[in-house]
């Protein structure tokens, strides 16, 4: 069977940020490849660092959906909307910490895709 590629491709341009994170982790799945880049060797040391567990998201802006911003940031912290909203005023704050690579990556998804500006530390 042969692939369209640019079919593939265009479907893969109308995608949206969560749905092209699940695509990514069905594959992974199915296939038990991993879409995690490669840790570097260390520089000098020559011993190669271990890779991060754990991850802070901290919110560096709200965008200009700020009130969808604020409802994703109850439902992830379980804060009040009162608290929610002076989370997100507060910007940049570190909204969740500890997280895994995956509830990491998910909760910026869906940030990002409401156009907060998020970063993983």
């Amino acid at each position: 069977m042969a692939l369209d590629t640019a079919n593939i491709i265009e479907q893969l341009k109308g995608a949206s940020i969560l749905e092209l994170n699940d695509l990514v982790h069905a594959i992974e799945e199915e296939f038990g490849v991993t879409a995690a880049a490669p840790v570097a060797a260390a520089g000098a040391a020559g011993g190669a660092e271990e890779a991060k567990s754990s991850f802070d998201v901290e919110l560096t802006s709200a965008g200009t959906e700020k009130v969808k911003v604020i409802k994703i940031v109850k439902e992830a912290t379980g804060a009040s909307l009162l608290d929610a909203k002076k989370t997100v005023d507060g910007a940049p704050v570190v909204l969740k910490e500890g997280l895994s690579e995956d509830e990491a990556n998910e909760l910026k998804a869906k940030l990002e895709e409401v156009g907060a500006t998020v970063t993983l530390k």
